[in-house]
C-alpha cells in the first residue's frame, strides 16, 4: 500500500446470535441470545454516534430479521454486510439467501461477507451470490482454531473477490482481533495497532455486541472472554478510536475501503 494514501480504521462488529454462552455450555433460548447482542449492540454504537465514526455491520441474516427496525436504523449510518444465515451454521447456499435477506429488509446492496468464527469460503461460491469482498481470513495461529500463518496480511484478490484480512502485526503476526483487545495490556494493545495501521495503511479490526453487556451470570465462560466487558470494554474502545484518529487514522466502512482499491 502506498504511503501517501490516509491510514484507514476499519473498526468492525460481527452481529450475532450470543451463541457463545451455548458453545460453552450454557442452555439458553434464542431470545435471550438476540437481547442479549442487542443490548451490546446499542451500547456500542452510542459511542460510535459519539465519535462520528462510521463502521461495517456484519450482521447474520438470523439477528437481522429479528431486530428488523434497530438493522433498519442503523443502515441509514452504517454499513450492513453478511455474516451468514445463522451463526452456529453454514452451508454454501446461506451466502446467496443471507444476502438477499439483508438487501430485502434494508433496502439496499450487501456487498461483504464475513464468515463466523473466520471459517474458509469457496471464492466461488461467494462470486456467484454476488458479493464484492470477503473479510474473514485472519491470518495468525489461533489453537483449536486455525493456522493461516502462510497466508497474506494484507489485501489481495482471490478471482474476482477482494480478500481484506483482519490486521495482525508486522513480522510476528500478533493478532488485534477482540480477544486482545480484552486480554492484552492496552497500553501496549494502543501501540501494536498504532504500528500496524502506520506499517499497512489501515486496521482491521473486529468485535462483538454481546461483549460489552454483563456476562457475569455466564459462569461457564471462561475469563479471557468475559474480561473487560461492559462499561470498562466500551471505554477501551472509545479511547482507543480517538487515538488512532488523534495520529492521522479516519474511519471507514469496508466498502469505502474496498472501492478506493480498485
Amino acid at each position: 500500500m502506498a504511503s501517501t494514501q490516509p491510514r484507514r480504521i476499519l473498526f468492525t462488529v460481527d452481529v450475532e446470535e450470543f451463541d457463545t454462552a451455548v458453545e460453552f455450555g450454557h442452555t439458553i433460548p434464542l431470545s435471550e441470545q438476540i437481547a442479549v447482542s442487542t443490548r451490546g449492540l446499542r451500547l456500542l454504537t452510542e459511542r460510535f454516534d459519539a465519535l462520528d465514526a462510521r463502521t461495517t455491520l456484519f450482521t447474520t441474516a438470523n439477528y437481522a430479521l429479528h431486530e428488523p427496525a434497530l438493522m433498519k436504523q442503523l443502515a441509514q449510518r452504517h454499513e450492513v454486510a453478511s455474516h451468514g444465515y445463522y451463526h452456529t451454521t453454514f452451508e454454501p447456499a446461506d451466502l446467496g439467501t443471507s444476502k438477499q435477506a439483508l438487501e430485502t429488509l434494508l433496502g439496499k446492496p450487501v456487498r461483504g461477507f464475513r464468515r463466523a468464527r473466520m471459517g474458509e469460503t469457496n471464492p466461488d461460491d461467494l462470486i456467484a451470490a454476488g458479493y464484492v469482498y470477503n473479510s474473514s481470513l485472519h491470518p495468525t495461529f489461533i489453537p483449536g482454531r486455525y493456522n493461516h500463518w502462510g497466508e497474506p496480511r494484507l489485501p489481495f484478490k482471490e478471482k474476482t473477490i477482494w480478500q481484506i484480512p483482519a490486521s495482525v502485526t508486522p513480522n510476528l503476526r500478533l493478532p488485534l482481533f477482540w480477544l486482545s483487545l480484552k486480554n492484552f495490556p492496552f497500553a501496549i494493545y494502543k501501540q501494536l495497532c498504532l504500528q500496524t495501521l502506520k506499517a499497512d495503511g489501515f486496521v482491521n479490526l473486529y468485535v462483538h455486541p454481546w461483549e460489552f453487556t454483563d456476562l457475569a451470570q455466564y459462569e461457564k465462560i471462561p475469563t479471557y472472554v468475559k474480561r473487560h466487558s461492559r462499561h470498562d470494554l466500551l471505554d477501551r474502545v472509545e479511547a482507543l478510536l480517538r487515538y488512532l484518529r488523534a495520529e492521522g487514522g479516519e474511519y471507514q466502512t469496508m466498502d469505502e475501503f474496498v472501492t478506493g482499491l480498485v
